[in-house]
C-alpha cells in the first residue's frame, strides 16, 4: 500500500513539474485546414495548449519555432510524427496531417 502511494505522488508530481514547466510563446501562426467547405482555423502566435476543430485535417507550423502536437485534446499524449527523431515535435515550416481530437502547444 505505502509503495503505491509513493509510486502516485512521484508521478503526480513529476506531471506537475511537466506542466508547470515555462513555455516560451511562438511568434507567427499555426494553420489548420479542415475541409475545403469551411475557412482555415488560424492560431495568431499561439501560447498554451490549443485543440484543435473536430473537422481538422492538416495541421501547419508557420511559426519560428517547434510546437508539439498531441493525440489527444488535453496536450498529454505526444502525437507519433515521423518527420522528426522527437516525438511529437513539429518544426517551424512544415506541417502534419491531425484528427479532430488532437491539441498543439507552442
Amino acid at each position: 500500500m505505502r509503495r503505491t502511494a509513493l509510486t502516485l505522488l512521484i508521478a503526480a508530481a513529476t506531471l506537475l513539474g511537466v506542466a508547470a514547466a515555462p513555455v516560451q510563446a511562438a511568434t507567427g501562426k499555426v494553420v489548420v485546414f479542415s475541409t475545403e467547405l469551411q475557412p482555415l482555423k488560424v492560431y495568431e502566435n499561439p501560447t498554451g495548449c490549443n485543440q484543435v476543430p473536430a473537422t481538422a485535417h492538416t495541421l501547419s507550423n508557420e511559426t519560428d519555432g517547434t510546437i508539439r502536437v498531441y493525440a489527444d485534446p488535453f496536450c498529454t499524449l505526444p502525437a507519433s510524427l515521423p518527420l522528426t527523431g522527437a516525438i511529437g515535435e513539429l518544426p517551424a515550416g512544415y506541417g502534419t496531417h491531425v484528427t479532430g481530437v488532437g491539441s498543439f502547444r507552442a
